[in-house]
């Protein structure tokens, strides 16, 4: 990080030169955004998802920027993936750094709809998946004597959310992982926080917003001013308001700061 005086103002610009950031789910949306965000930082960057096509996609923007990085299709809920994804990320790159569990899948369904199937997979994937690639870089981050994890909670790990049970269940353990790994590896200078995004317009909220309109009884116009109607700030979130998050906490302006999950919504919880 430097700091410089220009004029009457301070300006603080982050840098993340030298260190190594994986983020999951990065082919698009917000995994994507938070990874052009560090790649301008200066970081070196690891890009996971299980879509070949959107990694490459994601990889190219990122050398336009002057990035660099590597990518790596793995299924997170995958223990042998997971291992094999971080061993060649060592090899290639180094120790991690970062690590941005990113990586959820999300499906509007009413609880009695629910099948085991899914409710199996999204918290094999959403849950699970953070708690294997954390137990898999946790081990370089000891050694180095330092680290910054941030999971992907939601506002639905905030509060109870209709139709989304066990993304919302799922979320809500990403918060009690969040704080218990930030109790547990503190010691060793690795900090460990959540971002918890209200509505974000990415590309798994169009595919899914037909549906939910449908649910709600209304238009798709609808539908989207139903959900802005619920935040105080009067909009949809952005992927760089959350990628800004996600920047911070992983600079040392975030240094004492560990266990929180960070609402990110709008004010639509409080």
């Amino acid at each position: 990080m430097t700091v410089k005086q220009k004029g009457q103002k301070n300006e603080v610009k982050i840098d993340l030169t030298g260190k190594i950031a994986l983020i999951t789910g990065a082919g698009r949306g917000i995994g994507k955004a938070i990874a052009l965000r560090f790649a301008q930082a200066g970081a070196k960057i690891a890009l996971n998802d299980i879509n070949l096509d959107n990694l490459e996609k994601a990889m190219q923007e990122i050398k336009q920027l002057g990035g660099e990085g590597i990518y790596i299709k793995a299924d997170v809920s995958k223990r042998q993936e997971v291992k094999n994804m971080v061993d060649y990320i060592e090899r290639e790159l180094g120790v991690v750094d970062i690590l941005v569990n990113n990586a959820a899948i999300t499906k509007i369904v009413p609880f009695l709809e629910t099948t085991e199937e899914l409710w199996n997979r999204t918290l094999d994937i959403n849950l699970k998946g953070a708690f294997l690639c954390a137990k898999a870089v946790i081990p370089g981050m000891i050694k180095k004597r330092g680290g910054k994890i941030i999971n992907m909670s939601s506002q639905s790990g905030q509060r109870g959310s209709p139709w989304h049970i066990a993304y919302s269940v799922s979320k809500f353990g990403i918060i009690g992982l969040t704080q218990c790994l930030a109790v547990e590896f503190g010691r060793y200078n690795i900090k460990v926080n959540a971002i918890c995004p209200g509505v974000v317009w990415t590309p798994a909220w169009e595919e899914t917003v037909e549906d939910y309109a449908e649910r709600l009884g209304v238009t798709v116009e609808e539908a989207k001013k139903h959900l802005v109607s619920k935040i105080p700030l009067g909009r949809l979130g952005k992927v760089e308001d959350i990628a800004d998050a996600a920047l911070f906490l992983a600079s040392p302006l975030s240094d004492y700061i560990t266990g929180q999950a960070i609402s990110l919504s709008g004010g639509s919880v409080l």
